[in-house]
C-alpha cells in the first residue's frame, strides 16, 4: 500500500495554507488523524474549501434529522453503489453512534435492522433516490410525511442521499482509499 490515497498523482498542496493546515491539525486533535478525503481534495484548496462546506452543511448543520440518521442515509446510499469508501468511514460513524451491530447491519443491507418505521421510510426513500430518482412522485414525499418527517426534512434526506450518491462515484472512480484507523473502530 502506497501513501497516495487516490489512484491519481494529485498531491496536497504544499505547504497548506495556514487555513487550511488548522483544519487539518482540528481533524488530526479530534479524529486521531486527516480523513484521507480531505487529503484527496487537498491538492486544490478551494476545491476542499467547497467540499467542506457543503459536507458540513448537510450532516452537521440544522436540521431536524439526527446526525445517527444523516449518516445512516449515507451509509445506505454508499452500500448500493459499493464505495469503499465511504463504507469504510461513515459505517465506522454509525458504529460509534449507533452501536456496531447497527452500523454492520446497514453496511450490509439496511433491511435486517431493527429500525422504527420511520427511518425504515427514511432508508426506504433514499434507495429510490440512489436507483431511480426519476420515479419519485408526491405519494412518496407523503409516505415521509406520514411518519412524522416534514418537508425541511425531506429536503435534507433528498440533500444528504444526493451528496453521497456524488461523492460515492468520485471516490470509486479515483480509487479512493480509507484511512486505516476506520477499520478498527467501534467494534
Amino acid at each position: 500500500m502506497t501513501d497516495q490515497v487516490t489512484a491519481l498523482d494529485l498531491p496536497m498542496q504544499e505547504p497548506l495554507p495556514d487555513r487550511t493546515q488548522k483544519y487539518f491539525d482540528i481533524c488530526q486533535e479530534k479524529l486521531g488523524m486527516v480523513p484521507n478525503v480531505l487529503k484527496a481534495h487537498a491538492f486544490d484548496i478551494p476545491k476542499l474549501e467547497a467540499f467542506t462546506a457543503l459536507y458540513n452543511d448537510l450532516m452537521l448543520g440544522e436540521s431536524g434529522l439526527s446526525k445517527l440518521e444523516r449518516e445512516m442515509i449515507a451509509v445506505t446510499v454508499s452500500a448500493i453503489n459499493h464505495c469503499f469508501y465511504c463504507l469504510t468511514a461513515h459505517g465506522a460513524a454509525v458504529r460509534e453512534m449507533g452501536d456496531p451491530e447497527l452500523g454492520e447491519m446497514i453496511v450490509m443491507n439496511w433491511r435486517v435492522a431493527d429500525l422504527p418505521a420511520r427511518q425504515r421510510a427514511m432508508l426506504a426513500f433514499t434507495v429510490q433516490v440512489t436507483e431511480a430518482s426519476s420515479t419519485i412522485e408526491e405519494a412518496d414525499r407523503q409516505v415521509l410525511r406520514d411518519h412524522g418527517f416534514s418537508d425541511r426534512d425531506i429536503w435534507d434526506i433528498a440533500n444528504v442521499a444526493g451528496f453521497f450518491n456524488m461523492t460515492n462515484r468520485i471516490a470509486s472512480a479515483v480509487d479512493m482509499r480509507p484511512n486505516p484507523e476506520y477499520h478498527g473502530m467501534a467494534r
